[in-house]
Formats: C-alpha cells, sequence, structure tokens
C-alpha cells in the first residue's frame, strides 16, 4: 500500500508539471501520427488527377521495390555515429508504411516488419550522439502506428519496448539530452523524435508519453525563436532541410494527434522561412551553399508544402513544382519524402503563383540578402550576399562572401561543408569556435577560401557579427550592403560591402575601407569553377561550359587580376579540384580609405567605360 501511494504521489506531481498538456485525456487511436485513419484517400485522389502527384509517388513506390531486395540494417556506427543507419531506417520504413497504407500490398507491410524488428534489436540507438536516437525513434514509432493493426501481434512488445527503452528513456538522462537546451538542429531533430515516440506508445505510458511530449513543446520554442525577425534560417540551406523539416514533423504530428500546435508556429519568421529557403536557390538550380552545407541544386523540399498550405501561399511551390517536372530517382534519398504527399494534400500544381519578390533580406543571428533579375528567365541574374557571424552553429568564416549566378552558371561559389568524419577521424576539432580553434585551420571554413575580403592573411573575428544595414529595391538596381567592421575590427578601421544587380545586366561588387593606424594588405578574392584568364587593365575573362563572364574593376586604378591555387595544405582538407580564386591585392597607408569597386559582366553585356558606382551612403537615393 505505501508503495502504490508512492506510485500516484509521483505521478500526481509529473501531471502537475505539465505545461501544455494538462487538461489532455486522450488521443485517437492508431494510426494517430500525422496521417489519421481513412486519409490515404485524399492522397489517391491526388495521385489520380494530378501527374505531379504521381511521380512523387511513383519514385517511392520504385524506392520500396529496391528495398526489398537489400539486406536488413545492421548496427555498424562510424566513428561516433550511427546517424546513417538511423537516417536508413527511417527512410525505409516511412517508405514502406507509406506504401502500404496507400497501396495495401502485403509485401510492403512484412518488408517494413522486418526492418522494424532489426533495428528493435540493435543493442542501443547509440545515445551518446543522440540524432542517431532521434531519427531511430521516429522512423520505429512511424512503423509502429502505421501498422499496428497489421503487424504480427508478437513483434508489437518489441518493437514497443524498443521505443520506450531505446528512444524516449535515454532522452531523460542528462548524459544525453543537453540538446534540450539548444537552440539548433539537434533540438528540433531529438524534440521530434521523442515526440513521435511518446506518441506511438501513448496507451501504454499515457503519463510518461505527455512528460515528453509537453517537455518538447516548451523545449522546441529555442530554435524557433532563431527564425526572427524574418526567416532567415542561421545554419543555413542544408540545416533547413534538416532542422525545419523535423520541426514541420513534430508540428504536424502535435496538431493531428492533439489538435494544436500551441501557438509554436504563428510567429511571422518562422511562417516566413520558406520564403527564405525558396530564395536560396540561384537562378542556376544551385543553391546559395554557405556555412556546412552541400554543393548541391535546389530540389523537391516536403516541408515547403506544409509552409505552402499551412500559409496558403502558392508562389511557394514554384521550384517545387519545377523539381518535380524534372523528378529523378535520386528523390527517393529524401528519407521524409512521403511527407510531400501528406502534407501537399489539397493543393494543386495548377495554381501556382510565380514569386513577385526580386529581393529578399532577413536579419537575425546570420543575415542574408538574396536578389535576382528575374524568376522566370533561365539565363537571369543572382546574388546572394551573406553576413553575420562565425560564431554561429556551423558557422564559417565567410562575412562578406556571396555566390553569384547568370546565363545558367555558378561564377562565384561557396565550397561549403566537408563532411565531418574525414576531419574528426584524423584527429580535428572540429567543434570548437574559440579564436584559435582548429576548426579555423580547416581550408573551407576560414574566409581565405570565400569570396570575400582578407586582411594581411588573418583570419576574421569569431566574436564579431555583421548586419543587412540596407536593402535597395529599384526597378533598375537591387543591392544590399553589410557593414563587416567588427569581423576585422583587428585590421580595419571600417570595412563595408554593397553588392548589386544593375540594370538586370551586370552586378557590382563595392567595398569601402579605412585602415586602422597601421598599413595592411587587403586581398580581394572570389571563389570560382570557371577557368580565369587575367587580361591586363584590371580585368580578366572567366569561362565555363562554353559562357563567359567578365570580371572588371572600376577601382583602384592599375590593379593586377591574379589567381590563387585552391589547393589546401594540410593532409586533412578535402581537395578542391576544378575550382580556382581570382582577385588582386591593394596596399593600404595607415589611416587611409580605399574604395574597391568590381563588375561582373555577363556575356553579352556591355558597360560604358564611364561607368561611375555611387558610394554606399547614396545607393538608397
Amino acid at each position: 500500500m505505501k508503495y502504490l501511494f508512492v506510485f500516484l504521489l509521483a505521478s500526481t506531481t509529473a501531471i502537475a508539471q505539465l505545461k501544455h498538456l494538462q487538461h489532455l485525456k486522450s488521443v485517437p487511436n492508431h494510426p494517430r501520427i500525422m496521417l489519421l485513419k481513412g486519409e490515404e484517400k485524399g492522397i489517391q485522389k491526388n495521385i489520380q488527377n494530378d501527374p505531379s502527384w504521381a511521380k512523387i509517388h511513383g519514385v517511392i513506390i520504385q524506392e520500396c521495390e529496391n528495398m526489398l531486395t537489400l539486406a536488413p540494417l545492421e548496427r555498424i556506427q562510424i566513428g561516433r555515429r550511427l546517424l546513417d543507419k538511423s537516417c536508413e531506417a527511417l527512410r525505409r520504413i516511412f517508405y514502406l508504411s507509406y506504401a502500404y497504407r496507400v497501396t495495401q500490398n502485403p509485401k510492403y507491410l512484412e518488408r517494413a516488419e522486418l526492418e522494424l524488428l532489426t533495428v528493435s534489436k540493435f543493442s542501443d540507438w547509440n545515445p551518446s550522439h543522440f540524432l542517431d536516437v532521434g531519427e531511430m525513434t521516429m522512423a520505429v514509432a512511424i512503423g509502429y502506428d502505421w501498422l499496428y493493426h497489421d503487424l504480427q501481434k508478437s513483434s508489437l512488445p518489441i518493437i514497443r519496448e524498443a521505443i520506450l527503452k531505446k528512444g524516449i528513456e535515454p532522452s531523460q538522462d542528462a548524459k544525453y539530452n543537453s540538446w534540450l537546451k539548444a537552440s539548433h538542429n539537434w533540438n528540433q531533430v531529438c524534440n521530434a523524435g521523442m515526440t513521435y515516440g511518446a506518441l506511438a506508445i501513448y496507451e501504454d505510458q499515457p503519463e510518461l508519453a505527455r512528460q515528453i511530449i509537453d517537455r518538447a513543446i516548451e523545449s522546441i520554442k529555442l530554435p524557433m525563436e532563431d527564425y526572427k525577425p524574418d526567416g532567415a534560417y542561421p545554419e543555413g540551406y542544408g540545416y533547413w532541410g534538416y532542422g525545419t523539416s523535423f520541426n514541420v514533423l513534430f508540428l504536424s504530428a502535435i496538431h493531428r494527434a492533439l489538435g494544436s500546435e500551441f501557438g509554436l508556429s504563428n510567429e511571422r519568421g518562422f511562417l516566413n522561412t520558406a520564403t527564405y529557403f525558396q530564395n536560396m536557390v540561384g537562378t542556376s538550380g544551385k543553391t546559395f551553399n554557405y556555412s556546412d552545407a552541400g554543393s548541391g541544386t535546389g530540389g523537391i523540399s516536403p516541408a515547403t508544402f506544409w509552409f505552402a498550405n499551412r500559409t496558403k501561399a502558392s508562389s511557394l511551390l514554384f521550384l517545387q513544382k519545377k523539381a518535380i517536372e524534372n523528378i529523378s530517382a535520386s528523390a527517393g534519398r529524401d528519407r521524409i519524402l512521403p511527407a510531400a504527399l501528406i502534407w501537399g494534400n489539397g493543393l494543386r500544381f495548377d495554381k501556382v503563383e510565380v514569386p513577385q519578390q526580386l529581393i529578399w533580406v532577413g536579419q537575425g543571428k546570420n543575415p542574408v540578402a538574396m536578389m535576382r533579375s528575374s524568376w522566370t528567365d533561365p539565363n537571369a541574374i543572382y546574388v546572394g550576399l551573406k553576413a553575420g557571424s562565425p560564431s554561429v552553429n556551423h558557422g564559417h568564416m565567410d562575412i562578406g562572401s556571396f555566390v553569384m549566378d547568370a546565363n545558367g552558371e555558378r561564377w562565384s561559389m561557396d565550397f561549403g561543408m566537408q563532411e565531418y568524419e574525414s576531419l574528426e577521424s584524423k584527429g580535428v576539432k572540429l567543434w570548437g569556435k574559440e579564436q584559435e580553434a582548429e576548426r579555423w585551420h580547416v581550408y573551407r571554413y576560414n574566409n581565405l577560401a570565400h569570396s570575400t575580403l582578407t586582411f594581411d592573411n588573418s583570419y576574421q573575428r569569431v566574436d564579431g557579427y555583421a548586419k543587412i544595414t540596407s536593402r535597395i529595391n529599384k526597378p533598375a538596381f537591387l543591392g544590399a550592403i553589410t557593414d563587416m567592421t567588427a569581423v576585422y575590427n583587428n585590421a580595419a578601421a571600417s570595412a563595408k560591402r554593397g553588392v548589386g544587380i544593375v540594370d538586370n545586366k551586370y552586378v557590382v561588387v563595392k567595398d569601402e575601407i579605412l585602415s586602422n593606424a597601421k598599413s595592411t594588405t587587403v586581398r580581394w578574392a572570389m571563389v570560382t569553377p570557371a577557368q580565369v584568364t587575367p587580361s591586363g587593365n584590371g580585368s580578366a575573362m572567366l569561362t565555363q561550359n562554353g559562357k563567359s563572364l567578365q570580371l572588371k574593376v572600376l577601382e583602384p586604378a592599375n590593379v593586377v587580376v591574379k589567381t590563387w591555387s585552391t589547393q589546401p595544405s594540410h593532409d586533412y582538407d578535402a581537395p578542391n579540384p576544378g575550382t580556382t580564386l581570382v582577385g588582386f591585392e591593394v596596399t593600404l597607408p595607415a589611416n587611409s580609405s580605399q574604395i574597391i569597386n568590381v563588375l561582373l559582366i555577363p556575356e553579352g553585356i556591355t558597360v560604358n567605360k564611364e561607368t561611375k558606382i555611387p558610394s554606399l551612403k547614396d545607393w538608397e537615393k
């Protein structure tokens, strides 16, 4: 009797501590996560009536056919991570569970059950790197919930126990749950995974499930604050696809199962972030891949369909529609692709509108500006300008760097990330953020390997921060300005950069610099995949794929444009074949000012020799 009293007291205390779910009494029967019973009919109707949805469905079904021939997953850890196995488990179980619910073909059910039992019998899901647990718990929860009534009765307790013991319970251990107080993607992924696990086994562990979900609703506010004020995601394009997608998976799950998002998605910053994401894709099809992002092209983003449905903004699907038209089997590598058909239910591609904004600026922890001369012209100009700070999660010393597209090609590029294990396996301490951290010696991570300024070959200041100070949106001029002084305060008294598109024809990059009490040599550089031929008179011709672009230095006069190798010296650095640094150096005397004007002129465009670029303070006039 004494033990029963203690148990009841503990349970009552837990319930009293709930902040958001005090009045939650029940949840729907299985399936309750994202796609409720009978809702497959809406997806089937979309597939039958719209070839775009049919294409996505076709990729998923083909991937499921391929999965039938694969060996079950094994618990093989790479370095400190089991993450690749967790990601693949999520892909297989999500796809197979979707395929069974939509087609009712038992072969997909049988294979999904095999995958569920296999990973449930792993010794653990690697809680020391909790992203692995977050994704694996989500994978197993989806399969358990969606297939609950059709799985063998003997399988249910095995899978349920794995969710509890290998997923949820480790999340309550302080050794493993520091992500609860993080504001980056770990918070989004891990809270989403734990919530899916809690929803899956709710009827067996109702009090624990309520605690886990309540905890997640409160904790996930931290990363959602980082979208303020405009929607720019501090970790960049690649991690937007990770963190934001799992954030939306979380919101979708609690809304369907609990009937509310608890006000989480009402903030302007979060609701605007799909616009940020869309603007991050250049006219070449390549993304603005600053920070730890890959160098790939824009593709299908399931989360974008959630935002389009939530905001009723069909223009958010403009690039998604194009991506689906050109869909390939590689789309089947996206482990949450079935979510696109769930979140896109009711959306019509024949109603998609062309975006109207040609420039987008987002402030926040890592401000950026993106501009283009057209959304519909494949030869249009695109420029992305990076401000912010190296100190953000996954940040690089890339303040002032820019990417630039024209005529379907990328001319100024960013290397993006180097695969983490390739560095960690060689002993590189990759995650330090202090000024002297080993991270900044990785070639791709410091400013010497970005399209920005470098003073006396020194690194940018980690504790510096640059905001976008001006946004210019005129019919004949789109531009943005950033004050970079704080990241160069050891080398310059002032450093400002403006980037703009002039007359929809060419790009100007303008720097205004004041040196401090000692002389300094500033290097202006641009990373390019093009072949570079310096041609005298402060210019160079860039060529690639039969197309060309001229780099022309208007100021200062008589500079010598040259190139530098992009091959790093450390054995742990990744090679960078087919790339070049092009630019020039200028020596500034102590306490002097210097203006740098560089034009990037696509082929077929003529710029008047007498062209004058106004000072940055006059750009808005």
